[in-house]
């Protein structure tokens, strides 16, 4: 099987609309199908963020929330849905489409436990009102990201770059415990992921014209729901520092 990232040589150009001689049925098909494979990936990024949230809840108003903020518990679901992001992104040409679905749904099931716990430190109002301040700023740059006529893909390597040190920077933050510092990587964080929301939006509706008709196109819907979760989570973590009000 020919690697999914690698250009068929037939084709025009990254992201170029294919012409059948210059047929205007042809474009309006690529439209169309570029349509419901976006419209794909939204509904998968939903539904793994809506059933995220959904078992945070569930699991905080258990009360089992306090067995994932510390000892054993808490490193396996803060690092399990980790292992399975690793996991989806190196290994998906191994994976039928089906596996790929499972992992994600598990992901998102993992994620939901791991994120009970940020009930125990702000209070259900707040978290809300961050959620749909998230949600109204991801719709908002993920439009642009789709809309817009502007070639963002320079942006990626920064904003990995970005990512990489805020890592780095938290890490470092563990140790210094500075509130100031603290305050900063949260603000950086939400700048970056609203550009990555952008970003991978744009790089998503580019790559369709990749696989569009190929085995490929289930699997990079929901590898595409992946990081549009992962940028709408870490947005709405970042965020949430901001907004959240302790309990």
């Amino acid at each position: 099987m020919a690697d999914w990232n690698e250009t068929p040589r037939t084709q025009q150009g990254f992201g170029s609309v294919p012409r059948t001689g210059g047929d205007l049925a042809g474009r309006v098909t690529y439209d169309e199908g570029l349509r419901k494979h976006m419209l794909s990936i939204y509904n998968y990024m939903t539904s793994g963020v809506l059933l995220t949230g959904v078992v945070a809840l569930l699991t905080a108003r258990s009360g089992m929330a306090m067995a994932f903020a510390s000892g054993p518990l808490m490193w396996l679901v803060a690092l399990s849905p980790l292992a399975i992001v690793f996991a989806m992104s190196f290994g998906a040409n191994k994976f039928s489409k089906t596996t790929l679905q499972a992992m994600f749904w598990g992901f998102a099931v993992l994620m939901g436990l791991s994120l009970s716990t940020i009930f125990l430190v702000y209070t259900g109002a707040s978290i809300a009102m961050t959620f749909f301040a998230t949600a109204g700023a991801f719709a908002g740059l993920s439009l642009w990201g789709y809309t817009t006529k502007k070639d963002i893909s320079g942006w990626g390597s920064f904003l990995i770059m970005g990512v990489i040190g805020l890592i780095i920077a938290s890490v470092i933050n563990i140790f210094l415990g500075s509130g100031t510092m603290s305050l900063v990587i949260s603000f950086l964080g939400v700048l970056i992921f609203a550009g990555l929301t952008a970003y991978d939006t744009q790089r998503l509706k580019n790559e369709y014209s990749y696989y569009r008709g190929t085995e490929w196109a289930g699997k990079a819907i929901v590898l595409g729901a992946l990081s549009l979760y992962l940028d709408f989570i870490n947005m709405f973590l970042f965020l949430l520092r901001f907004m959240g009000s302790r309990d």
